[in-house]
């Protein structure tokens, strides 16, 4: 055997490139990896279910190091084997910083939720989804500790009927179906699940919306939502004050938009608050 052979070469005889100095004296405020698809197993109020995320991982760079270590992000993502709750993603990003040699970090993955719902009338259960996107942000304090933001972003599909349609006809009133996409910023101390974040927005809706319904269902949703009508700017200031009341959330943004029936256009709106 020849040890000179490079491919018999131990680890620490190679070079370690991306560690050496770089002289252009410019920070990098993000790098790592983007668009990666792992599996994961979430947990939910109706039970854990395994989904598939979508992941950007990155760092902030000093301005003297040439180039991170982008293999640590996918041994991180690898041996994550918990549930994914609010706990769980606060805990991978703070243990990020150490494994990059790093002050600043960010993690954040897309996966599809589902909810088991059961029909209002008939109760035969099916399976609800729902877009969900976890965010969190890490910075090094002056303790040496890891201060993480924590964020959430839920799309809810649900179904919006006009009110000035139901005032102005005869009879009947236009409706469609509506997103009411929600993106929070979290308390980290206090946990904050999917279902409470989907529940927000489906209770605001003219009606909410299922995966499943039969004839009696279907009459119920029919009759409810034109009880219930909602303009597009009632839907989201409603949604909005929900998330104003809840004490776990310190920021919200919150949009609603009506994939219009009786239009070849879309109607929106957006609140943006602060506490």
């Amino acid at each position: 055997m020849n040890d000179m052979n490079p491919a018999f070469l131990k680890p620490s005889a190679m070079p370690d490139v991306q560690s050496t100095l770089d002289e252009r004296a410019l920070p990098i405020e993000q790098v790592g990896i983007r668009g990666v698809r792992h599996p994961l197993t979430i947990r939910s109020k109706t039970g854990n279910f395994p989904s598939v995320g979508t992941f950007e991982m990155d760092v902030a760079l000093p301005a003297h190091v040439k180039g991170t270590h982008m293999s640590r992000f996918m041994a991180l993502l690898q041996k994550q084997d918990i549930a994914v709750d609010s706990t769980s993603v606060v805990a991978m990003v703070r243990e990020m910083l150490p494994l990059l040699d790093a002050k600043e970090g960010h993690v954040q993955f897309t996966y599809t939720h589902f909810v088991k719902k059961a029909a209002p009338v008939s109760g035969v259960e099916s399976l609800m989804d729902y877009e969900v996107t976890w965010m969190a942000t890490a910075k090094q304090n002056a303790n040496g500790n890891a201060d993480v933001e924590l964020g959430l972003r839920a799309q809810v599909p649900v179904m919006s009927l006009c009110p000035c349609s139901k005032e102005i006809s005869d009879f009947g009133a236009h409706n469609q179906r509506s997103h009411v996409t929600m993106s929070v910023v979290l308390d980290t101390e206090t946990k904050m699940t999917v279902e409470d974040l989907v529940t927000a927005a489906e209770s605001e809706a003219s009606s909410e919306l299922w995966g499943l319904l039969k004839r009696p269902d279907e009459k119920w949703v029919t009759e409810r939502s034109y009880s219930n009508p909602k303009f597009v700017e009632d839907l989201v200031r409603d949604v909005a004050g929900n998330l104003k009341a809840d004490q776990r959330i310190q920021s919200f943004v919150v949009e609603a938009e009506n994939f219009e029936s009786i239009h070849n256009h879309s109607a929106f709106a957006r609140i943006s608050h602060k506490k």
